[in-house]
């Protein structure tokens, strides 16, 4: 072997290792950001409008499923215009929200930021469109804290299916048994093992049924929960 050749071998060697062993992919709406309830009432505005009381186990049933599916359910319960011009009205009341009292989870933004400064790859995978992702992160200054970001019309299929979370994966170069998930709901804790990751789950005040299915469930997301189950998810990869 030559040497310029050698040189390009041990390049690649050194790159490998210090390549992260492993990666943490966040969920946003109810993990990251408190958009949940601003997102309801959004949802009962403009159902409203149309005749439509909407309880609430059927706002939460929609919880972390696509605009496109929400709507799908409602629309079996009332005759609703269609769905461009339902997306036009909510988002317009969601993002005005957005602007006047969205906050963010403080355990798990802080975390977020924890991980990133020891070099730990970040993504987010979530069912909202890239529209309202962009509009979230911007809205709470959480622009450049993940390397990347997927959102719900990006994959043909949404959470439970695993597209989202098997895409964050193949982007970051990361193994998806690498990677550990950090959810909120039964929905994407689902996604997230089906694309066999390890997940660590949330659970956030108004929860109506327990979550199952998480590697380990927790009150509050930090450092220890996250390193936990990445320095298990390493050694099984």
């Amino acid at each position: 072997m030559g040497s310029v050749a050698r040189t390009i071998v041990q390049h690649i060697r050194a790159w490998r290792g210090r390549r992260p062993a492993g990666a943490v992919i966040f969920d946003l709406d109810g993990t990251l950001v408190d958009s949940e309830p601003l997102s309801a009432i959004a949802w009962r505005q403009v159902l409203a409008a149309h005749g439509y009381c909407v309880s609430d186990a059927a706002i939460r049933a929609a919880q972390g499923l696509r605009f496109a599916e929400s709507y799908s359910r409602f629309a079996l319960a009332a005759r609703l215009p269609p769905l461009d011009v339902i997306w036009s009205d909510y988002s317009e009341l969601l993002y005005a929200s957005y602007d006047a009292r969205l906050a963010v989870f403080g355990d798990a933004v802080g975390t977020a930021r924890r991980l990133q400064a020891d070099g730990v790859p970040l993504a987010v995978a979530t069912s909202s469109q890239r529209e309202r992702l962009n509009r979230t992160l911007a809205a709470v200054d959480l622009d450049g804290l993940f390397t990347v970001t997927v959102a719900g019309d990006e994959v043909s299929r949404g959470k439970p299916a695993p597209d989202g979370y098997l895409t964050a994966a193949r982007l970051l170069g990361i193994d998806p048994a690498g990677c550990v998930a950090v959810e909120d709901s039964q929905t994407g804790i689902d996604a997230a093992r089906a694309a066999g990751m390890p997940v660590l789950a949330v659970s956030r005040p108004g929860l109506l049924r327990p979550l199952h299915g998480a590697d380990l469930l927790t009150d509050a997301v930090s450092v220890a929960s996250v390193t936990g189950l990445l320095g298990g998810s390493a050694r099984a990869a």
